[in-house]
């Protein structure tokens, strides 16, 4: 260490927050899922499919987040 903590005698303001966490069946989303048929480029197909592979998800969800994520910010 560089530098030595050097405590003091001033008071702590701390307040206690309480359930500020949500339920877990909150954490649950349990939106109706349409399945639809959609042609898509190969360049898009790629591109989501190499993210997904990095961050070991599924191209399809981000692709709908994606979608989801547009339509709340178009209400």
């Amino acid at each position: 260490m560089k530098k030595k903590i050097v405590y003091t005698d001033e008071p702590i303001n701390a307040r206690v927050i309480e359930n500020f966490l949500p339920k877990p069946n909150q954490l649950i989303f349990k939106e109706k899922k349409t399945k639809v048929t959609l042609t898509l480029s190969q360049r898009s197909i790629e591109f989501f499919k190499e993210v997904a592979k990095e961050h070991n998800a599924s191209y399809q969800a981000m692709i709908r987040r994606l979608l989801d994520y547009y339509v709340a910010n178009q209400e």
